[in-house]
């Protein structure tokens, strides 16, 4: 056996879909390198594997565990009170490289890492960092954040003042008159948003970063919406939904077209006014303002803008939003004749099954390729579509625990090597293409469940295919253990 072989056979194994526990915890180890840590953070674990990764002494073993994607984020609870701040930094930020969707922490994590009082005995991160390493995370769910307002914990409370305008009216006040006063002046603290003339003093105070956001989510003064129309800042107001209704009305005759485009996609101009809009000699603000008829919701403005001008290639996270349409609403999008509405409703997981099955034959391309993108019953033929016609999306497409893995056949002979290597690893495919001139068409040959095991000892003594050989789900068992034997016995750990 040689030597140069050892990385691709601990890369192969550790990723072996058919690699009991035994073999997988041989890798939980400092003398696997990097396969183990690859390992660790890269693929779905048994639990004899997870635990031991939960109670290695290594910290590379343990933050590699906290990044992991695909193990139930229940088992990683005890890294949220790991002696090492790098370790809850790393659960706490979530796995690498973000997903488009990723899946929320439990509360009792959350707790754990919101109310830490050190940042760990490393000393490299502060519990104050690590708490803002999760909030871009987007791995708090939003009843989480809900919660907060009347949590038993005054420091969760105090950071439920932190989204002062997601909070009903009963909730600020309650947070106003709290019996902890930490709690009561960060209510104090956070209540200028919805005060019109503490939000015209307090502008100037900060920075230009801030300013289109307070600009466009705060109470605004007339002073302040006279300020923004002298000084051209005005287009932070068309999405404000404390903007006084003749301001409004003036953004709807605004100059620009983007501004008037804007102002048309609101829920809270009157019929005149929209009128007015559906005949603008734009044709963004005409479509805009057909869009729908009255009346409109916020939550609708909002998942309709979060579609429009997004274009087939959009990879925007997908996320939870703060306040969803009703799902009504959301049929009727589904079939109207305007292809930005059906875009809309493909966007929504919760569409009904006849109604995914009318939209996976849709005429616009974008519908189909949102569809396939965020809707759990999207048809196997249409995620492989958009695999194969929209490279952007196949990193989140392969993620999906819809997307067919046989049935690909056909596309072996595809001049693009991602496609062939999707194909390549079709079990039904009868002669894997294991000599392709690409890497990882190769790869994915070698690794195809077709192969005998006499084939792959033939392949494991080649360097350009010893990896998927590793990784083969027919390699047997004793020979897993004795590519183990040959690599780790004896061998020393990196740095």
């Amino acid at each position: 056996m040689s030597d140069s072989l050892h990385d691709p056979w601990l890369r192969g194994i550790a990723f072996n879909p058919a690699a009991p526990s035994d073999v997988l915890v041989r890798l939980v180890d400092e003398a696997a390198g990097e396969a183990g840590l690859l390992m660790c953070a890269g693929r779905d674990l048994p639990d004899a594997v997870i635990d031991a990764a939960l109670h290695h002494p290594a910290r590379g073993i343990r933050r590699a565990l906290a990044r992991n994607g695909y193990v139930d984020p229940a088992r990683l609870a005890p890294l949220a009170a790991d002696p090492s701040g790098i370790v809850r930094g790393a659960l706490a930020g979530g796995p690498r490289p973000h997903p488009r969707s990723v899946r929320p922490l439990p509360d009792d994590i959350l707790v754990t890492l919101m109310t830490a009082r050190d940042g760990g005995e490393d000393g490299m991160l502060t519990e104050h960092e690590i708490v803002q390493e999760l909030g871009c995370s987007r791995q708090i769910p939003l009843s989480f954040h809900r919660s907060l307002a009347g949590h038993e914990r005054p420091g969760l409370r105090v950071i439920a003042t932190y989204r002062w305008q997601s909070l009903t009216p009963a909730q600020r006040e309650a947070l106003l008159d709290d019996p902890d006063p930490a709690v009561r002046e960060a209510a104090q603290k956070s209540s200028w948003e919805l005060d019109p003339e503490a939000v015209e003093a307090k502008l100037p105070s900060i920075g230009s970063h801030g300013k289109p956001h307070v600009l466009g989510t705060c109470a605004l003064s007339p002073g302040l919406v006279e300020q923004c129309f002298a000084d051209g800042t005005v287009h932070p107001l068309t999405w404000n939904r404390h903007t006084p209704a003749d301001a409004v009305t003036r953004l709807a005759r605004h100059a620009e077209p983007k501004v008037r485009e804007m102002v048309a996609a609101r829920p809270d101009p009157g019929p005149d006014l929209v009128a007015e809009l559906r005949e603008d000699p734009d044709e963004g603000v005409r479509m805009r303002a057909r869009l729908h008829p009255f009346p409109r919701t916020w939550a609708e403005y909002w998942a309709i803008h979060a579609v429009v001008g997004h274009g087939p290639d959009c990879v925007c996270p997908i996320t939870e939003p703060a306040t969803q349409p009703a799902p009504d609403w959301f049929a009727a999008c589904a079939v109207s004749e305007e292809p930005v509405l059906r875009r809309v409703a493909a966007s929504w997981p919760g569409l009904p099954a006849e109604l995914v099955a009318t939209l996976a034959q849709d005429d616009d391309e974008e519908v189909r390729i949102r569809l396939a993108c965020h809707h759990p019953l999207a048809p196997p033929h249409l995620l492989v579509d958009v695999f194969v016609t929209r490279p952007v999306h196949r990193p989140h497409l392969l993620s999906l625990p819809a997307f067919p893995r046989t049935g690909l056949t056909h596309l072996v002979g595809h001049p693009d090597p991602d496609v062939r290597a999707l194909a390549a690893a079709d079990p039904a495919l009868p002669e894997p293409p294991v000599a392709d001139p690409d890497d990882a068409v190769r790869r994915a040959a070698v690794a195809n469940p077709n192969l005998t095991p006499e084939t792959l000892e033939t392949l494991l003594d080649d360097p350009r295919t010893a990896e998927g050989a590793a990784a083969n789900p027919s390699l047997p068992l004793p020979r897993m253990h004795a590519l183990l034997d040959h690599c780790l016995n004896g061998a020393t750990g990196p740095e």
